[in-house]
């Protein structure tokens, strides 16, 4: 017996085997509803200003497949620059130091006691570092 809505009337007296067919008729129809596991987004298209947005929708077994179009937005006026102009970034770099990377290592230990020639390779070593860390 297929789900009658109306049945059993207002104030009926119930009988077993149409209430019972009446339930079976609703749980076929509960039965027949597909069971989904996945959703997939197959594919997003770009419409152009102005167009409504579109949704397509595929049942294909337990998976549903979505379909959009969505359209751009309206071409607005220009934008101010951005935070930070070249002008701005060279102003701020010029008070930087320069890269240092190549200044190599000294590579000794002390003496312990004065040794001039070590000294001046301190010294040279020093001013090879200020060199490197001073801008053009």
């Amino acid at each position: 017996m297929p789900f009658d809505p109306t049945y059993p009337p207002t104030n009926a007296l119930i009988e077993s085997a149409p209430l019972r067919g009446n339930f079976n008729g609703l749980k076929d129809l509960i039965d027949a509803v597909p069971v989904i596991n996945a959703a997939v987004i197959d594919n997003v298209t770009t419409l152009p200003p102005g167009d409504p947005a579109t949704v397509g929708l595929l049942l294909s077994g337990a998976t549903l497949h979505f379909t959009f179009g969505i359209p751009e937005g309206q071409t607005g006026p220009q934008g101010i620059p951005g935070e930070v102009t070249q002008a701005a970034l060279d102003a701020a770099i010029s008070g930087t130091s320069s890269n240092s990377n190549g200044v190599t290592h000294l590579s000794q230990s002390a003496d312990s006691g004065y040794n001039q020639w070590q000294m001046q390779q301190v010294m040279d070593k020093v001013d090879e570092l200020i060199s490197a860390l001073r801008r053009p």
